[in-house]
């Protein structure tokens, strides 16, 4: 047996290197082969945890929407580095007046190009803020595809809890049609009244219903887990995964430790340089820019031509970018409060999951190590003495559904202890994964 984990992503390269990590990960049931999935290609075969992964990471829609978002950043970068645009005007004057301005005899045209120049380092500086709003888009492109890891697996362990649950109401319906020819016999042999036979087969009618609507769940969940790849016929025969092998679990103190190297935290790191780098584009806003002039100047009364140089600047008066400047610092105090507050969220949320992981890991270990035995136990007497009359059909059903109902309910807390640690892991960043077969 061998333990699927994705281990914590050490950056942007980390997380696009797990494709290539999953290709080479395999998992042994036996008797059962696995099929690979190449990338583009729709899972087939018996579909594993890493496979799932590797298909949704290669083509899930949201991600290949998001991949569009650092495009747009990119381009901004390139935006924020161009300089301004020299402008070219055109200027006539003094004509179609009166007196000696009449006509085009006293007319003066100027052709004259100027420039702005930027002062306080503005065009570094925005490209500075471009590239600190690419990084923090990076991040939160991290965070998302930690999320999706997360709903992969989620859906994966609701597909493999589905599958136990079709397999269970199979053995419901097969207790029920043995039970059926059991009690007929009774019946046939005056043992047994007739409504016991009646009794029998309206259970064996609820536990085929019962069949249909859990392979009804189980085909609802596998389209679910197949729409995180974009695909609307999946081509995969069964999941492979044992809920009841439950992943332990690290201290809490670890899991508290590690809240900080999540890219929902560092989130807040990149937020904080980007905000520093508005903050010092605010600042350089307030010094004003420089328009420099140079053109030519021509005078029609005597053909004569002169230069014409301009220069010209705003002062900074009463607009000094005082607003701007104090919106910056303000926007740079939030994110530091916002940072603290999302982790003082997170250490009670993993507090809580933490024990509710524990608490349900100990009911599945209850359920299964001493109940369960004990209900198999009981259903076996109950049956041999229904066997040999000692007991009704009433205490032989009450004894089948109190096991089968126990089942049942491993199934959901071991699916419940999985879904809860997959949320533990996607908040502190740990390894993430379902233990196979």
């Amino acid at each position: 047996m061998r333990v699927f984990s994705v281990r914590p992503f050490a950056g942007r390269a980390g997380i696009l290197g797990l494709i290539a990590v999953l290709s080479f990960l395999t998992l042994a049931v036996a008797a059962e082969p696995r099929h690979n999935t190449a990338q583009g290609d729709d899972p087939a075969g018996v579909l594993t945890l890493e496979a799932a992964v590797a298909a949704t990471l290669a083509r899930n829609p949201d991600l290949a929407a998001s991949s569009f978002t650092l495009k747009a950043a990119a381009a901004r970068i390139m935006q924020a580095q161009l300089r301004p645009n020299p402008e070219l005007s055109v200027e006539i004057e003094n004509f179609a007046g009166s007196g000696v301005l009449q006509g085009i005899d006293g007319l003066e045209s100027t052709l004259s190009l100027s420039q702005v120049v930027e002062l306080g380092g503005k065009r570094r500086l925005r490209s500075d803020l471009a590239l600190m709003d690419r990084d923090l888009l990076g991040v939160e492109r991290q965070a998302q595809e930690l999320d999706v890891l997360v709903e992969v697996t989620r859906r994966f362990i609701a597909l493999v809890a589905a599958q136990d649950r079709v397999a269970l109401a199979a053995m419901t319906s097969a207790i029920a049609q043995r039970t059926l020819e059991a009690v007929a016999i009774r019946v046939q042999a005056a043992r047994s009244p007739e409504a016991e036979l009646s009794r029998a087969s309206i259970a064996l009618t609820r536990a085929r219903v019962e069949v249909q609507q859990a392979e009804s769940a189980m085909r609802a969940a596998r389209q679910v887990l197949a729409a995180l790849w974009g695909s609307q016929h999946p081509g995969f025969t069964e999941a492979s995964g044992d809920l009841l092998t439950l992943r332990p679990v690290k201290p809490l103190e670890a899991l508290l430790a590690a809240l900080e190297g999540n890219p929902d935290y560092l989130r807040f790191a990149s937020e904080a340089r980007l905000r520093d780098a508005e903050l010092r584009l605010a600042r350089a806003q307030a010094r004003p820019n420089i328009v420099f002039g140079l053109g030519m100047r021509r005078l029609e009364e005597g053909k004569d031509l002169a230069l014409v140089v301009g220069f010209s600047m705003p002062l900074p008066l009463s607009d000094r970018n005082q607003g701007g400047i104090r919106e910056a610092e303000m926007l740079r105090a939030q994110t530091d409060a916002q940072r603290q507050a999302a982790l003082t969220r997170a250490r009670a949320t993993v507090f809580a999951l933490y024990q509710e992981l524990i608490a349900t890991g100990a009911r599945v270990e209850t359920l299964r190590s001493g109940a369960l035995a004990e209900a198999q136990q009981a259903l076996e007497q109950t049956q041999y003495g229904y066997d040999r009359g000692r007991f009704s059909y009433l205490e032989l059903a009450t004894a089948q559904q109190e096991l089968l109902d126990l089942r049942a309910a491993i199934i959901d807390a071991a699916a419940d202890y999985h879904r809860l640690l997959a949320e533990i892991e996607r908040l502190t960043n740990e390894t993430l994964g379902l233990e196979l077969p």
